[in-house]
């Protein structure tokens, strides 16, 4: 697979030595050397003093760094420290610094959202596979209740390297998908549905007996385990 072109910011990443340990964090500085990409800071469950630290301690160190699960209060802080960070506040992710910049994003993955209430999913999918280098298309509003307007964005959703089907209730949609295009599909489970829906368990079953191959799954409300990994089959052999 070959990497993204890195930015200035990425070239540093891995060179700066080994693990810093925060006390309450460890940093791994070297796993763009390791894997190809940079840590990625799960913000949910910290406090928001613990992960100021640690975006700001890897930026010392010039990793660009993506947060996901950020909540608002954090991204204040952190647009404070960093006016160029952005924060995106439906899918709650936070860039700071490049590690692709856009112009130089390859390949392209369509996002498939079943329906609105599944976007802030499907934005940390969506942005998560910007940020490590992916074209992605967002294709939203086709769950299979109106399966006529999934039929109309088959051709744009045709020309992708790699599908992501996002969908909470029965959680039908990546199925669906995976009968009608040539490509990989990863399904992603939405917490979105009434009560026997069980916050995303009953999609996320769904999806898991699909009888339709090539469909891999992820954990439910994962936006960003589905947008690494389909960045991840986009990027391979560009």
């Amino acid at each position: 697979m070959r990497k993204a072109r890195q930015t200035p910011d990425a070239e540093h990443d891995g060179e700066a030595g080994g693990p810093e340990d925060l006390g309450f964090a460890v940093i791994d500085s070297s796993r763009s050397g390791r894997t190809g990409y940079p840590e990625v800071v799960y913000c949910q469950g910290k406090t928001t003093g613990q992960a100021e630290a640690i975006i700001a301690g890897m930026r010392e160190r010039g990793i660009p760094v993506l947060g996901t699960k950020a909540p608002p209060a954090l991204a204040k802080r952190i647009l404070a420290r960093f006016p160029a960070a952005e924060y995106d506040e439906l899918g709650r992710t936070l860039t700071v610094g490049c590690f692709c910049a856009p112009e130089d994003r390859q390949g392209l993955v369509a996002l498939v959202s079943a329906g609105t209430s599944d976007l802030p999913v499907a934005r940390e999918a969506l942005k998560t596979a910007e940020f490590f280098g992916s074209r992605v298309a967002l294709i939203n509003d086709v769950g299979v209740a109106g399966i006529h307007r999934l039929f109309a964005r088959l051709p744009d959703i045709r020309k992708a390297r790699v599908v992501i089907a996002v969908a909470g209730m029965e959680g039908a949609l990546a199925g669906v998908i995976a009968g009608l295009v040539a490509v990989p599909v990863i399904a992603l489970p939405t917490s979105v549905g009434y009560g026997a829906s069980f916050g995303g368990l009953s999609a996320l079953l769904g999806m898991l007996t699909s009888c339709a191959p090539g469909v891999s799954v992820v954990n439910i409300d994962n936006g960003f385990g589905a947008g690494y990994q389909a960045n991840l089959i986009n990027r391979a052999g560009l």
